[in-house]
């Protein structure tokens, strides 16, 4: 049996990064790991479209927002968040767990922050010194409009425009510098098609003024000194250097595609899963729907562990299921990373499959040829 991921994270990972993270190992300090990281800060900027630096970080995704809030602030600094889901919930909770006065703004799973909401909230808290916004919140596949946000906030504020792009960077447009962003931080099992393991934070020259002020306690996590050493060209601390070798070999391939290119097939590949699910009755989670994962109302009847446990055990795909109040409610599928269209027909073929065995009644093969049909209008 071939095993397929559609999780989104960890996504998938091209065999010739594999086969390059499985070279033998180097040391970080010598002069041709210096090349390998050179290029990887070069190819980052590229990707997050900016000329500030962007530092790398051996930790997860979530240790690189948690890098932001231990490095821009001090104890009882006021933040905005907006918490739509799992992963917003958790920026809401960690600046707590530091002593900051958090503002959150509660949005229902499945929908995404508004500007107005956004507008509203920094005129109650003129003191606030950030807003984050999660750019595509992976537990409900729902995407907010950084851009339209980030422009609020500059023109109503001085906060800093922070933003979870964890599933987001390397699916959705990011222009860091043209949209007025001071951080965004995404992470390496993402839409970078590495392992998971490194984080990566991209900082405005607003955000690297505002860590000279900051007094909360730090020390791996301290982004000064990460910054200081991306303008080395080094790291602070011993980095993973396996999966840095990954990574650059990752980058070459995304520069090499073109980050507009990059940006358009994930659009094609949601397009056509959502297509095919559409057309077999299903509905659809989100109201605001991402570009990396689409999260999918099981039908009635059909239950969420045999529903599960065909689809990978008998034909090996591996899928993630809801979170919270939504487990074993909905199912999400991932469009991140290294996917292509015929990923989306393998999809899809599978989720027919599996939901006939599960007595859902449809037209087989109703799924397939909506997927088909999208992508070759």
């Amino acid at each position: 049996m071939k095993k397929r991921l559609f999780t989104p994270g960890p996504t998938p990972v091209p065999e010739t990064v594999m086969l390059k993270m499985a070279e033998p190992i180097i040391h970080h300090r010598n002069p041709e790991f210096g090349e390998i990281l050179t290029r990887v800060h070069q190819n980052l900027q590229y990707l997050f479209q900016t000329t500030q630096p962007v530092v790398v970080l051996t930790c997860s995704g979530t240790g690189g927002v948690e890098s932001t809030f231990v490095s821009l602030f001090s104890p009882g600094d006021t933040i905005i968040t907006a918490n739509g889901g799992k992963f917003g919930e958790r920026w809401v909770k960690m600046p707590k767990a530091y002593g900051l006065n958090v503002v959150e703004l509660k949005i229902e799973w499945g929908k995404g922050a508004t500007p107005e909401m956004i507008k509203a909230a920094l005129a109650e808290h003129p003191e606030a010194k950030a807003v984050y916004v999660v750019h595509s919140e992976t537990s409900t596949g729902t995407a907010t409009d950084v851009k339209a946000i980030a422009k609020v906030i500059r023109e109503h504020s001085n906060a800093l425009v922070c933003v979870d792009g964890i599933t987001a960077v390397g699916a959705h447009e990011m222009k860091f510098d043209e949209w007025g962003i001071d951080v965004c931080v995404t992470g390496s099992q993402k839409g970078l098609m590495i392992p998971p393991g490194l984080a990566f934070v991209a900082l405005s020259q607003r955000a690297i003024e505002k860590m000279e002020t900051s007094t909360l306690p730090k020390f791996y996590f301290d982004l000064r000194r990460a910054v200081k050493s991306w303008q080395g060209n080094d790291t602070p601390w011993t980095p993973a250097v396996s999966l840095i070798i990954g990574v650059d070999a990752a980058l070459v391939m995304l520069k090499e595609e073109g980050i507009e290119n990059i940006w358009a097939r994930h659009e094609k590949l949601a397009n056509g899963i959502r297509a095919g699910v559409t057309a077999i009755g299903l509905k659809l989670f989100s109201d605001s729907a991402s570009f990396a994962v689409t999260p999918v109302w099981l039908p009635e009847g059909v239950e969420w562990k045999k529903f599960n446990k065909i689809l990978k055990s008998k034909y090996g795909i591996t899928i993630a299921g809801g979170q919270d109040d939504y487990a074993g409610k909905i199912f999400r599928l991932s469009h991140l990373g290294y996917y292509d269209e015929f990923d989306m027909v393998t999809m899809i073929t599978a989720l027919e499959m599996t939901l006939k065995e599960c007595g859902y009644a449809f037209e087989v093969g109703t799924g397939v040829q909506a997927v088909i049909k999208s992508f070759i209008k």
